[in-house]
């Protein structure tokens, strides 16, 4: 019998014990690792997102914001790390995504009513209770604009106004926006900033925001996640509990400015490292 000297003997490593968020937590990242041309964007990042709060993302150009709700929401596949929501995997979790680009996000061949209710009827409800959820979408929108037109046929703000009424349909659990105002005007961006938090202060649906408008981010925000430069790591959390609904008043607040200059500061400080 031949022996073979110096051989790799390979131990069982145990995988990692997954460390749960502190109480409240709604997502729980841990590990997250991705690599774009070899070059990591994300590594063995962490990260405690809490339940029925806003959670405004910002941070420098480049630094992965988009990438990290999409790899939330199960948009691009991470290549290693834990991702759960209530402790649930994705799969077993009610999601709602509204996409910066509308007017692509939208299906063109359907009326902008049928674009709404696709996904009640993915989920096989009944005729009765996609009529009744869309009605009550119409009243807590407001909606004026002809839903029987085909998206083509409407105001950028009107088919942004449809893809968030589409993405809270199905009432989800968490709720992303990637950049959900920047194509708008400054009229509609107002009236939709108005919606979301009258939706939120109805349902306390979880909501994870994309912004690159700093002003926006706190406004809306119960927490400012401050992302640092690749490879991306939090840079700080803030903490924001102006009372809702916010109002343009709420922009001359001393806390509101407090925590928009704290935001700045962070952020100068990453784009300067």
């Amino acid at each position: 019998m031949t022996e073979v000297l110096n051989a790799p003997v390979f131990a069982d490593v145990p995988p990692p014990v997954f460390r749960p968020g502190p109480a409240g937590t709604h997502i729980t990242i841990r590990g997250l690792t991705k690599y774009f041309a070899g070059w990591p964007l994300y590594e063995q990042f962490d990260l405690d997102i809490p339940k029925g709060k806003i959670v405004s993302v910002f941070g420098p150009n480049g630094c992965g914001k988009s990438t990290l709700i999409n790899m939330i929401a199960g948009l691009i596949p991470i290549d290693a790390g834990d991702i759960l929501f209530d402790g649930k995997s994705l799969k077993d979790t009610k999601i709602g995504y509204v996409f910066q680009n509308y007017r692509e996000a939208l299906f063109p061949w359907m009326r902008t009513i049928d674009n709404i209710a696709y996904p009640l009827k993915l989920e096989g409800r009944s005729k009765a209770e996609v009529d009744r959820r869309m009605a009550e979408l119409v009243a807590n929108f407001d909606v004026k604009f002809d839903l029987n037109r085909y998206p083509y046929e409407l105001s950028g703000g009107q088919q942004q106004t449809a893809s968030i009424m589409r993405a809270l349909a199905p009432k989800p659990e968490v709720l992303f926006l990637d950049e959900p105002f920047s194509a708008l005007d400054f009229e509609m961006t107002l009236f939709i900033r108005e919606k979301l938090q009258e939706v939120f202060m109805q349902t306390g649906t979880t909501m994870v925001l994309v912004s690159h408008d700093l002003e926006e981010a706190v406004y809306l925000a119960d927490q400012v996640l401050l992302l640092t430069k690749r490879p991306t790591r939090v840079a700080d959390i803030l903490h924001y509990g102006d009372p809702r609904p916010r109002t343009v008043a709420t922009l001359s607040e001393p806390s509101f400015i407090h925590t928009k200059k704290q935001s700045l500061d962070i952020f100068q400080r990453e784009v300067r490292r």
